[in-house]
């Protein structure tokens, strides 16, 4: 994507830069820290079976694979990237108020479509905005990003408490609140005009520069890293619920997953100290590991008495099973992906995670109404096809850094 040099304006950092990042992260993520957890159980609140609640929340991950890549190259088009941003968050809060209307299958399924279109985007985008500061002006991304960890976080517990007070109704409310204080920040978002080259999931970045990629580690590796994540989809749409129906409470289910994010951040910060000389693969196995004695450890939990303390303590594999991927992925992009074709390593990962999430969450509806929580370990083969993904990924790993 051929972009223009930054002109004498934006060579100028905007005025408290850091600040004003900070805060479009930091009301970025309660939105999404209320939508995760507790979404599904608004939808069981509203009468809809589990294969239906697997259908709302699979169909928009299937539709934002295509779209969020091409907000993000109109962004990259734009006069100005914030003014897209303004535009998508002010969409999301419109829209979400659709959740207000009488939840039919056909209203919530339509407002949940319509919803990911312009939902999807924020963080990608807001990530390219912090971003351009760190190249242009140095700015420090984790002392900006931190701030979208933390409120996800608080997002988690409060809205379990909030629910334990007002119920599941409380859910569209929060986020519609939620998405109206991001447009407040998002009206403050720092100028900075064109980028010069392309955002992590431009489309345009992935047109041109994705064939160089397809080789069979790289293919291998992406494609093993979004199936040990897609092995998390019944986590993420049914477990609240199975919380909810062995006595857990709404606070209790926060905590249960804002504990989660804790141990992800604590690896994030101890990474570099444990993992710094093992090999991308090794740290790849590790986390499939880790899903897979997850996936083992969840419906065992009530019935060998362990309570409460030991969903925490299964929890806390989210640092293993969901964090060393994370890491792992960009680990193995940094190594083998020259620079400038690392927009289209991250949009071809981001194709492959979103797929397989969509494709295994449709399936947990029917696994969930079936099995109950012993549908997790259904989830245990799709960890080991991901891992064995990664094993071959290893026979064909490159001595040399990708060229070309």
């Amino acid at each position: 994507m051929s972009l223009p040099p930054l002109s004498p304006e934006q060579l100028v950092k905007p005025s408290r830069f850091e600040l004003r990042m900070s805060l479009i992260f930091a009301t970025l993520f309660v939105s999404q820290g209320t939508h995760l957890p507790y979404f599904p159980l608004w939808l069981q609140a509203k009468g809809f079976h589990a294969e239906q609640i697997a259908v709302i929340l699979a169909a928009p991950m299937f539709l934002r694979v295509v779209t969020t890549p091409m907000l993000t190259a109109l962004a990259d088009r734009a006069k100005d990237r914030a003014n897209v941003y303004i535009a998508l968050v002010a969409g999301s809060m419109i829209i979400s108020a659709g959740y207000f209307l009488p939840a039919t299958y056909a209203i919530v399924l339509a407002v949940s479509l319509l919803l990911t279109i312009v939902w999807t985007p924020h963080s990608p985008m807001a990530d390219s905005l912090a971003l351009s500061g760190v190249r242009r002006f140095g700015s420090n991304y984790t002392a900006m990003r931190k701030w979208g960890s933390i409120s996800y976080l608080c997002a988690n517990v409060a809205g379990g408490f909030i629910l334990a007070a007002t119920g599941p109704q409380a859910v569209p409310v929060i986020i519609f609140i939620a998405l109206g204080a991001a447009l407040v920040a998002a009206l403050a978002a720092p100028r900075m005009g064109r980028p010069r080259k392309a955002s992590p999931l431009s489309a345009t970045e992935i047109q041109h520069k994705a064939p160089s990629l397809f080789n069979a580690y790289f293919l291998y590796f992406t494609l093993g890293v979004g199936i040990i994540t897609a092995s998390h989809a019944f986590l993420y749409g049914f477990v609240s619920i199975y919380w909810k129906s062995i006595g857990i409470g709404d606070s209790v289910v926060g905590l249960l997953w804002a504990w989660g994010v804790v141990s992800e951040v604590c690896m994030f910060l101890f990474f570099n100290r444990i993992f710094s000389s093992v090999s991308v693969v090794r740290v790849m196995v590790i986390a499939g590991i880790g899903s897979i004695v997850r996936w083992i450890a969840f419906p065992l939990v009530w019935p060998l008495g362990l309570g409460v303390a030991g969903f925490f303590l299964v929890q806390s594999l989210h640092s293993v099973s969901v964090a060393m991927v994370l890491i792992g992925l960009q680990k193995m992009i940094g190594e083998t992906v020259s620079e400038e074709r690392t927009g289209a390593a991250q949009g071809i990962a981001y194709f492959f995670n979103g797929f397989f999430m969509a494709a295994v969450t449709l399936a947990s509806g029917p696994l969930y109404e079936r099995l109950g929580v012993d549908g997790f370990w259904a989830m245990i083969p799709i960890a080991i096809i991901g891992m064995a993904l990664i094993g071959l990924a290893s026979r064909s790993a490159p001595k040399l850094s990708v060229r070309g």
